[in-house]
């Protein structure tokens, strides 16, 4: 491939970094610069959604540069950088949903409920449930699973790795009090049965009759002999391959009795670290990605607060309906006519009227509107529908998929997005220094010279004028914490 001025990447390279998100390599995309191929990875990336979170922030650090080199480098590494990073993620995702599902065949075990898909397949809260109305679970079981509904995802993940078995342990620890007085003998052999059903349902197996009726020793090779592959490397196969290699009988029963628990909640704890570890590494970059534009001040609060929080905090900001929310804003207007309001309500934001057919002004609005109100004068803070660098589109909170965007009479107001190139570049604004010198200013990108702008309540797309006085104060904002948030 012959390279021009903006292409100092090879055709192998750009092929490959296709092929990470799936974009069809066609000569008309061979032969684009640099950046603009990088921002046809973006737009890849943006449409997969969170499974390519990585690469898109990736991309999107890469198209806000100006230096060559750091386009060439994205492309040619970097892509595939964040890409493993996004694998990682997905296997960690991945692991961590068989896990929940082994953690619920574990309870069903335990407790003596029939796996099946169905109840394996169930929310956790509805598991729980089930659970808890199962005639086999005892009075210790109902009772742990009553308490963990009452809390939040928290407590149910709890309950289910590790509280249903404790609670069943403890019920069962009842019985066969009850039955020693009446039957020692009869109360050991329980005993017995039931640390070994235990440690199967650690393993994910369901013991049968013959299993049950082996010696301590051959019933745990048993369990190393048929121990699923997800548990190659784990402590708990570990723990029960330490224990076949001895002779003497009471490492055995301390393994059945003791060391499979132990050492499947050092396994469980292991893997939720890892798991906090990830998700803390990604909400630092989602931080520092919105930190470096400006236009992201409540996303950049709420990474720093669920960050500093638990890491059930961290999991919950990452979800793609949180971090959509989070990029939140609203837009004041600085024009000191407005702030010296004299009705006595100083804030006037942009917002939108879907009665009024979208019609997009400024008015005031404040904590105490209604919420709809609040919603009206909120938007969600997108990258550039048209990708360009430094840019961004305002997506209504009241209408997704319609943007603040300039008509043909450069009025202003909400359009859907038709796909077209047109409306993407109308539906765009360049984040400037204010062109008062402070805040900051909106230029469209379809027209440059033309910036957003308040004037008699409306809001329009006006040519920057040194001899109209009013311009710099109409032409600049300040962002805002969103008022529906």
């Amino acid at each position: 491939m012959s390279q021009g001025v903006d292409i100092g990447t090879s055709e192998t390279e750009r092929v490959k970094a296709a092929a990470v998100v799936g974009l069809d390599p066609t000569p008309d995309v061979m032969l684009l610069s640099d950046r603009d191929f990088i921002f046809a990875l973006w737009e890849k990336a943006r449409d997969a959604g969170e499974c390519l979170t990585a690469v898109r922030l990736a991309a999107e650090e890469a198209l806000a540069s100006t230096v060559a080199e750091d386009h060439v480098q994205f492309i040619a590494t970097g892509i595939h950088q964040a890409f493993e990073v996004d694998k990682q993620r997905e296997r960690e995702r991945a692991d961590a949903e068989r896990a929940n599902r082994q953690a619920k065949a574990q309870v069903l075990i335990a407790v003596g409920i029939p796996v099946t898909p169905e109840l394996l397949g169930l929310s956790d809260d509805n598991f729980i449930r089930k659970v808890m109305k199962h005639p086999d679970a005892g009075p210790e079981a109902k009772a742990a699973a009553a308490r963990a509904l009452a809390g939040g995802p928290a407590e149910w993940g709890e309950f289910i790795t590790n509280g249903a078995r404790e609670a069943h342990d403890r019920d069962v620890a009842k019985e066969l009090k009850e039955l020693e007085e009446k039957d020692r003998e009869e109360a050991q052999r329980r005993k017995e049965l039931a640390a070994r059903t235990k440690t199967a349902a650690l393993f994910g197996i369901t013991p049968t009759e013959a299993m049950l009726a082996l010696g301590d020793d051959n019933f745990i090779r048993e369990l190393v002999r048929s121990a699923p592959a997800r548990l190659k490397g784990s402590d708990l196969l570990a723990a029960a391959q330490h224990a076949v290699l001895s002779s003497d009988p009471a490492d055995w029963k301390q393994f059945l009795h003791a060391g499979a628990e132990q050492a499947y909640k050092r396994d469980a704890e292991a893997a939720r670290k890892r798991t906090a570890d990830a998700n803390r590494r990604l909400v630092l970059k989602v931080q520092a990605a919105a930190a470096k534009t400006g236009m992201y001040p409540n996303l950049v609060e709420a990474a720093k607060k669920a960050l500093a929080g638990s890491d059930e905090d961290v999991a919950e900001f990452l979800k793609p309906d949180n971090i959509y929310r989070a990029a939140r804003q609203s837009f004041v207007s600085v024009d000191p006519k407005l702030i010296n309001d004299p009705g006595g309500r100083s804030t006037w934001y942009i917002r939108q009227s879907s009665a009024d057919g979208g019609a997009a002004y400024v008015a005031p609005v404040d904590e105490m509107s209604k919420q709809s109100v609040r919603e009206d004068a909120t938007w969600v803070v997108k990258g550039a529908l048209n990708g360009q660098r430094g840019c961004y589109s305002f997506e209504s909170v009241r209408k997704p998929h319609y943007y603040l965007a300039a008509q043909p009479n450069l009025q202003v107001r909400i359009s859907p997005d038709d796909g077209s190139a047109a409306f993407r570049k109308d539906a765009t604004w360049c984040a400037r220094k204010g062109v008062s010198g402070y805040w900051t200013s909106f230029e469209l990108a379809g027209k440059p010279g033309y910036w957003l702008r308040a004037h008699q309540g409306g809001l329009s797309a006006s040519r920057a004028d040194a001899k109209d006085k009013a311009f710099t104060a109409e032409a600049t904002w300040a962002i805002f914490p969103p008022l529906a948030r």
